[in-house]
């Protein structure tokens, strides 16, 4: 994530003055304000980010196993 572009440049903004109000910056999607800095780097809130990019499913989950017929020369019954 370091390497990707910043959505809204927040290091760059000018020397406010004492007392000032820091700029509000709003959810690209929602239009809510977002307040934490990853979602002011995004410019998605959490909830917003989370609909957007919803995680991998676990594969693993669909896994089963599956009745087979035995392999020639594997049969544990014929012992020769």
């Amino acid at each position: 994530m370091g390497d990707e572009p910043l959505a809204i440049p927040i290091d760059s903004a000018p020397e406010a003055e004492p007392g000032a109000r820091p700029r509000r910056i709003a959810c690209r999607l929602c239009g809510r304000p977002l307040t934490g800095a990853d979602s002011r780097r995004t410019g998605l809130g959490p909830t917003c980010d989370a609909k957007l990019h919803p995680p991998a499913p676990d594969i693993r989950t669909r896994r089963h196993e599956v009745d087979q017929d035995t392999l020639p020369g594997m049969d544990p019954s014929a012992t020769g």
